[in-house]
């Protein structure tokens, strides 16, 4: 929790919107009041992209992802919990969830005994769920109404400008009314292979480039306790083969990240994630980093992203851009806040990798969708599927998308269904084809990546490795 006080401390001191009604008074020396002052409030979202962006989380989540995912647990006793859990932890999962509910809550307060709270949660009654087909009116006990809940899969979304910092298109759940808790700005999850932009960044703004090559086998790095690290691929294609850095972000190959950890160093990987604007202070400087076992939100990660875009300058999201008040005076406008994270050189070899993982690596399948545009992108899984991502970005949008179960321990038992590719990207995609397909938005697929006149990536060797 004492993170999260440091956060809201730096965001108080920072972010300018942050507390604006505690930080701002009237004529009359009283705090303003949102609910009641009659404050005009222009935000920066765009109410098609909003509308495309929850579409587009229907389409994937509700009319297709989620009837898999309750195929796929039927019949278990663990459901919606992995089958490979003993069966008192998820008793263990299920009674710590009961103690967070309200009802347990007043309940307690009422001074009910465990055995009385724990009754009343067994004992069936009629209530109104959330279906992806609508409310609908049923009768369970409130611990299966847990139960039940668990088992949706949870989803963030944002898309912003890389520019000028303007969030498009935010989504913070499947459904606000059931689901308020926000995924998109304020829960973080593992990023799994999502973080390789920011080692390979390192690696770029340390002398290597994307054509540096290397053997492709099996790696292993001492960590600080002297206990050696030997991660696991998922292929073991081109095995003993030399191949490139650009290859290995492509295919999101673990050795090739592990072999540029091992030249780097963990705690100047801690940094530069820090200065890409991930607030979280809970950053391991361990080698195991470079596979991304770090907590971060998606917001944070697409503002990240917005320096791949960007040239090297990353740009803070910016939610609103004025505030008026009841007869029209504007008290507040709002900037988009910048800063240079890395070189231009760097940033240009990192556009030339992220977009071959759209252009012959993981991110292929965005091309199914109908996209041609130019972009870059990023797929991300952790281990046992309980976190998928997808970041894409292209000249003028920068968009990620986080899909995963309430808990790490809620899950898809395989890879086909459970990986970034197959969870998370659907959604980017389906939202960017709804994009395209308004003229209105003035977004064209035809909008290219500007790199300087006869850029050559792999102009500057390695100085020093």
């Amino acid at each position: 929790c004492s993170s999260d006080l440091y956060e809201d401390s730096i965001a108080w001191e920072t972010n300018p919107l942050y507390g604006w009604c505690a930080k701002n008074k009237k004529k009359d020396g009283t705090n303003y009041n949102i609910y009641t002052d009659g404050l005009k409030i222009y935000t920066t979202i765009n109410s098609r992209m909003q509308q495309y962006a929850e579409d587009a989380v229907k389409e994937h989540l509700g009319d297709y992802l989620q009837p898999v995912f309750f195929k796929e647990k039927e019949g278990s006793k663990n459901a919606p919990y992995a089958r490979s859990l003993p069966e008192k932890r998820v008793e263990e999962l299920l009674t710590k969830a009961m103690k967070q509910t309200d009802r347990y809550r007043l309940m307690k307060e009422a001074g009910a005994s465990e055995q009385q709270i724990r009754k009343a949660f067994d004992t069936p009654e009629e209530m109104t769920v959330f279906s992806w087909k609508g409310d609908k009116d049923t009768i369970m006990t409130p611990m299966d109404s847990i139960r039940y809940y668990k088992s949706f899969l949870r989803t963030g979304f944002m898309s912003m400008d890389p520019v000028s910092g303007h969030v498009k298109a935010y989504v913070g759940g499947p459904n606000y009314v059931y689901f308020q808790y926000d995924m998109a700005m304020v829960g973080r999850r593992q990023v799994g292979s999502t973080i390789k932009p920011y080692l390979y960044t390192l690696a770029m703004e340390n002398g290597f480039s994307p054509c540096d090559q290397t053997r492709h086998v099996e790696q292993t790095l001492i960590d600080e306790n002297g206990t050696p690290w030997t991660p696991r691929n998922a292929n073991n294609k081109r095995y003993g083969e030399m191949v490139t850095l650009k290859w290995g972000l492509a295919n999101s190959d673990n050795w090739i990240s592990a072999y540029l950890m091992g030249k780097l160093n963990p705690y100047n990987l801690v940094r530069l994630i820090h200065s890409f604007g991930v607030r979280n202070k809970a950053i391991d400087p361990v080698v195991s980093l470079c596979l991304g076992p770090c907590e971060i939100s998606v917001g944070e990660m697409v503002s990240a992203y917005t320096a791949f875009a960007n040239k090297g300058i990353r740009v803070a999201p910016l939610f609103v851009t004025r505030i008026e008040d009841s007869d029209g005076n504007v008290l507040s406008t709002f900037a988009p806040q910048m800063e240079e994270v890395i070189s231009i050189s760097s940033a240009y070899k990192m556009l030339v990798m992220l977009r071959a993982v759209i252009n012959e690596g993981t991110g292929g399948r965005v091309r199914r969708y109908g996209i041609t545009a130019d972009m870059g992108g990023k797929t991300g899984t952790t281990n046992d599927n309980s976190d998928a991502w997808f970041m894409g970005f292209t000249p003028s949008l920068v968009s990620g998308c986080w899909v995963g179960g309430d808990e790490r321990d809620i899950h898809f038992g395989r890879m086909t269904y459970g990986q970034g590719a197959a969870a998370a990207l659907p959604i980017w995609a389906l939202y960017m084809k709804k994009v395209y397909d308004d003229p209105t938005l003035g977004y064209d697929q035809q909008e290219k990546f500007k790199l300087p006149e006869g850029f050559d990536p792999c102009a500057v060797q390695n100085t020093g490795y």
